[in-house]
């Protein structure tokens, strides 16, 4: 049992103070994004520039996965200085795979064809979406360093501080797109990178210098009676993470593969986009309810779960707000500029992607109890179910029913989203007689 467990008895104001920080930062990542569009936008040539940056920035998404997860391992393994240097020990080979991953990319016609044939950039912006990306390749660095101490003040109840990082971010993020506009020199998607590298690199100092304030002054040199030690028990906890999140990676261009068959390909396309980016802000201040289960379930399950049944009606109420009521139109109409064609099949979209936020807190609540019993194995299997059901569901629907557009995708990924739910649950089902193991050298 990891030495920190205690049974007690947890308030639900001790739950929130520790949750609404994580879920506000991460609902602040949006707007960060839109600052830097809002700011490209401003260009002579803003479709372009934007298209520059769009394209290596989906890419940073992929390569970024890798340093995101080191998030979920310190928060659920490190616990005292002996596993946080293991976990720095780790964090170290992905940064630097990921290092080697960018030069390669940037540097060798390995790059090149990335871009040209399978993001299918026109050979023409072949150069400067290159340029973009060799900026934003070292967002992955910063983002992985923010993530690692993250993962240490999430333990130790420090959460405001995540806020606070996100919040300083923004204001520099802001004050960078200030100048560029106001001297006028937004003339590629390189302003873009450079804005995004500068905020992470500042989110990433603040978390630096909460964590190791943390690891000189709290905790201890070694936990009683925590059992992890080495490099070999982190990667063990690790390596499922990730390869769950590469099976997550075909999700979206298979989605996207089929909408492109669909009676209106354009419409689907936007439509989906439109839905889907709209489910995912939502849905964003949710996606931290593995950390509640991480730090209080051993604690007080009871209240855990009690407090997650409330937060798991919450992004369902709000997406069937904008999908039912006159508020999503006039959001999509005034806020969006979306016209009424589009706002209409987005709306059919959404509603259909009311499924996947009843899902969510579940599958987040479920995906954090397996953390904490360090079987995150069984990830691979749920993620490679949602991977499965996602695709059938796809062909299925652009078979039967292909004039439904936007509402396939939202479906496939409901529905797989919904598979991934049921494999977990079964797998925790049938392993639970061995009563909850615990994060030791012989789990792991």
């Amino acid at each position: 049992m990891i030495a920190t467990t205690r049974k007690e008895n947890i308030s639900w104001k001790q739950l929130i103070s520790f949750f609404l920080p994580l879920g506000l930062s991460a609902t602040l990542v949006t707007l960060s994004h839109v600052i830097i569009n809002s700011t490209l936008a401003r260009a002579d040539n803003s479709e372009m520039v934007i298209a520059s940056y769009a394209l290596p920035l989906s890419l940073l998404g992929l390569t970024e996965k890798p340093v995101v997860l080191l998030r979920q391992a310190c928060s659920a393994l490190v616990r005292d200085r002996i596993s946080f240097r293991a976990m720095a020990a780790v964090s170290s080979y992905v940064f630097a795979c990921i290092i080697l991953l960018g030069l390669i990319l940037c540097y060798t016609p390995v790059g090149e064809w990335v871009f040209l044939y399978f993001f299918g950039v026109e050979r023409e912006m072949l150069a400067t979406t290159l340029s973009v990306y060799r900026i934003l390749m070292y967002v992955s660095i910063f983002s992985g360093l923010r993530c690692l101490f993250h993962g240490i003040i999430i333990f130790n109840m420090r959460t405001k501080w995540l806020t606070i990082g996100m919040c300083v971010r923004i204001l520099v993020m802001y004050l960078l797109s200030l100048y560029f506009i106001t001297t006028n020199n937004v003339s590629s998607g390189r302003v873009g990178a450079i804005i995004f590298l500068v905020g992470m690199v500042i989110e990433a100092l603040v978390a630096i210098w909460e964590g190791t304030s943390l690891l000189r002054k709290v905790i201890p040199e070694k936990a009683p009676g925590h059992p992890i030690e080495t490099k070999k028990q982190i990667f063990s906890f690790y390596k499922p993470l990730l390869y769950s999140s590469v099976i997550a990676v075909v999700i979206g261009p298979a989605i996207n593969a089929i909408l492109g068959k669909t009676t209106h390909i354009h419409l689907a396309i936007s439509a989906f986009a439109i839905a889907g980016s709209l489910t995912q802000l939502v849905l964003s201040f949710f996606s931290y309810i593995h950390q509640i289960v991480l730090n209080f379930y051993r604690k007080d399950a009871n209240t855990v779960f009690r407090f997650i049944l409330l937060l798991s009606f919450i992004p369902g109420t709000l997406i069937a707000i904008l999908a039912y009521t006159p508020l999503g139109p006039w959001f999509m109409t005034h806020v969006m500029g979306v016209n009424a064609e589009l706002r209409q099949a987005s709306l059919h979209a959404m509603r259909i992607f009311m499924i996947m936020t009843l899902v969510f807190p579940w599958l987040d609540y479920m995906n954090g109890i397996i953390m904490l019993r360090g079987q995150t194995k069984i990830m691979v299997f749920s993620q490679s179910a949602n991977a499965i059901i996602t695709i059938i569901a796809l062909f299925i629907s652009i078979l039967l029913v292909p004039g439904w557009n936007g509402m396939i995708g939202a479906l496939a990924q409901s529905v797989g989203t919904l598979a991934e739910l049921i494999v977990v649950i079964y797998v925790l089902k049938r392993t639970a007689e061995n009563n909850q193991p615990s994060l030791s050298t012989k789990n792991l």
